[in-house]
């Protein structure tokens, strides 16, 4: 079964090529660790406290992270309104990716309508530090015409913004159904697959400029027959036909994308990462997050910076070495999506730096 779609040259701006670079090992696997969590973090410090989680604390908690764990990845996700020192306490050669969407935006209002932070662009992100800009969206391709033509443009206008800048552009992207309701349900279950293939389709077209796509595992393995995380036998798809959706999933795109762990425990993300290496599926890595630190919130907030240190050295550390020992078996060089890296022809194209006004 073909598994990839080569395509035979391509012309990069140097921004998006050195970009896509800093952030990837030296096999051109993105092993990166995702740390831009705000909202979904403060709410959770803030049920163990049984206070407000301030700003002071998820700053403690991202540079925690990175100081710790950046030594085992390729790069870090991070956002600029609590994660910039985080930034200054990564690891040497370890890249950068910044958010610029709001956090939570639009989860409780139909069609779940994309917002980016107000006071920060893809000039201001690159300033930063960063190497490539990230915007998460929730997608339905099922979803009225109108509530997706919106999101079209605004992935039309982050994707100019970034060409324009010469820095790549990350898109991360988040199946939901208003109409299923819960994404964790057996009902979404058995219609993720699709609503993954269709988005990862529809952002691969060139008008959108995007560089790298981070996308969902296509099926829940929870409802994986036969799946360690399946523990009461309910089956939506079997271990055969949720191979047959990473195949499909993957021939939707040409470009390098990579998985994100959605907030699944580590052993569960481990396990999705082995079924996709046994399928030989051309993924470039991962953003993983959740997966690798949550666990570690409770340290935090009952034995403060230094149980959450000690915490991180032990437990932090296996849990992002076991995904990168999975990674070294199943995931593949970014450019090996258009051949190798010899078929890209690296370009210099004008910026808005380079401007005069």
């Amino acid at each position: 079964m073909r598994v990839a779609n080569i395509q035979t040259q391509i012309r990069m701006p140097r921004g998006k090529f050195n970009g896509i670079n800093a952030l990837a090992n030296e096999k051109g696997i993105i092993a990166a660790l995702a740390m831009d969590q705000r909202g979904s973090l403060q709410k959770t410090m803030t049920k163990l406290k049984g206070t407000e989680a301030t700003d002071a604390d998820l700053i403690e908690f991202k540079t925690l992270v990175s100081e710790v764990l950046t030594p085992y990845a390729s790069a870090i996700l991070l956002d600029p309104e609590y994660g910039l020192e985080a930034a200054k306490h990564r690891a040497k050669n370890v890249g950068l990716l910044l958010a610029y969407e709001k956090t939570g935006y639009g989860q409780n209002v139909k069609g779940r309508l994309p917002d980016l932070l107000p006071d920060w662009s893809a000039l201001r992100l690159e300033n930063a530090g960063a190497n490539a800009v990230k915007v998460l969206m929730y997608y339905d391709p099922d979803d009225r015409m109108e509530i997706n033509t919106i999101k079209h443009a605004f992935i039309e206008r982050v994707g100019a913004e970034c060409y324009a800048n010469d820095i790549p552009f990350f898109l991360e992207l988040l199946a939901y159904s208003d109409q299923i309701g819960d994404e964790k349900s057996f009902a979404f279950a058995r219609a993720k697959p699709m609503k993954v293939r269709k988005y990862m389709q529809e952002f691969s077209r060139p008008l959108y400029r995007i560089d790298v796509l981070k996308v969902e595992i296509p099926v829940n393995m929870r409802y994986v027959e036969g799946a360690r995380a399946n523990g009461d036998g309910q089956v939506a798809y079997s271990r055969e036909e949720a191979k047959q959706y990473f195949y499909a999933t993957a021939e939707a795109t040409k470009l390098p994308f990579i998985y994100l762990s959605g907030g699944v425990t580590n052993p569960v993300f481990i396990e999705e990462l082995e079924l996709v290496a046994e399928c030989n599926v051309p993924f470039s890595g991962v953003l993983c997050g959740r997966a690798t630190w949550q666990e570690g919130i409770k340290e935090y907030v009952h034995g403060g910076p230094q149980g959450f240190r000690n915490w991180l050295k032990n437990q932090g550390v296996r849990n992002i070495e076991a995904v990168n020992q999975v990674l070294s078996k199943g995931a593949k060089a970014w450019w090996d999506f258009y051949g190798g890296k010899d078929r890209i022809q690296v370009i210099d194209i004008p910026t808005v730096a380079d401007k005069k006004y």
